[in-house]
């Protein structure tokens, strides 16, 4: 797996590295961390620099003309030492990988997007907020850039503090859609710690008990209406994605509820302590493209308070 590490030195993307051992990633994976100098200003080559320099001279030493470079190449240092500082941490959280770093300026957003392309990579990380979060609960607009336009799945990550280790516990948002079917299959992928528990959440309008084993209490707001034979057909598919997921040993339950899911998802997850919430990106009602953010992936990932990865 290829991943491409966001880090600019804030607390959210300090936490987006501790929550990547909580991501299930295969010994195998290939680590690139960007960091991104949000400057505008030209950044001088040597001959440039050169140019400058003579140019000051001839100006009564003028050293004004300077100013705008030095701060540049400055900022861009600062990046190089921020993307060496992630590199190393994630060097001694995964011994066997052998991550590379970068420090670039720019666009942020548009930075990671486009190496996540060059580079043709499968998963972004990257955190809720850069360095003027403001609040947990909602996205930054990096975050928000990537989550949306990124052509790769991506990860919001949300570290959390924890006294005592608990099992990693997981949900998956699932409604039957190639997206949600994607979202399962990633989570399958994936090599996950001995006790790992997750749910498949499943949220349509109306709730019959033929074929669920177990259920949660109805959520008071309602989902979109759907026929008796859809929901049927939905309940297949989510006990396939149970024995998908019992094949790789993990502990899994399907809950099935009455109502909205953007709410129910982030609700359940808050309730159970969830380390990082699984979707499709255009699961629940979402049409189209399969690349597109849907509305509920995008209002889960700025409404958690969890990690959550969007799968395409």
């Amino acid at each position: 797996m290829k991943l491409l590490v966001a880090y600019d030195g804030s607390a959210c993307s300090e936490a987006a590295l501790d929550d990547l051992v909580l991501a299930g990633l295969p010994e195998s994976s290939e680590a690139y961390v960007i960091s991104i100098a949000e400057v505008w200003l030209p950044i001088a080559s040597s001959e440039t620099a050169a140019t400058a320099r003579a140019d000051v001279a001839g100006a009564s030493r003028n050293t004004s003309l300077n100013k705008p470079v030095e701060v540049g190449n400055k900022v861009i240092a600062e990046a190089e030492v921020l993307a060496n500082h992630a590199k190393r941490r994630i060097q001694r959280m995964f011994p066997s990988w052998s991550p590379t770093s970068e420090a670039t300026h720019g666009s942020p957003a548009r930075a990671i997007l486009e190496r996540a392309a060059e580079r043709d990579t499968d998963l972004i990380v990257v955190g809720s907020h850069g360095r003027s979060a403001i609040s947990r609960l909602f996205l930054g607009s990096i975050s928000q850039k990537v989550l949306t336009e990124a052509k790769c799945c991506v990860r919001v990550a949300r570290g959390r503090i924890e006294i005592d280790p608990t099992p990693t516990r997981l949900i998956i948002g699932f409604d039957g859609s190639k997206g949600a079917q994607a979202a399962v299959s990633a989570v399958a992928r994936r090599s996950w710690r001995q006790g790992t528990e997750i749910r498949v959440i499943v949220a349509t309008s109306e709730v019959s008990p033929p074929t669920i084993t177990r259920f949660v209490p109805p959520a008071a707001c309602k989902a979109p209406e759907i026929s008796s034979l859809e929901r049927d057909s939905i309940e297949k598919l989510a006990v396939w994605s149970l024995d998908a997921l019992h094949a790789k040993n993990v502990s899994a339950t399907l809950h099935l509820y009455s109502g909205n899911p953007k709410e129910i998802i982030v609700e359940e997850a808050k309730n159970w302590n969830a380390d990082c919430i699984f979707l499709g990106a255009n699961s629940f009602g979402s049409e189209g493209d399969s690349f597109a953010l849907g509305s509920t992936a995008a209002a889960v990932a700025a409404r958690a308070t969890c990690s959550v990865e969007v799968v395409r």
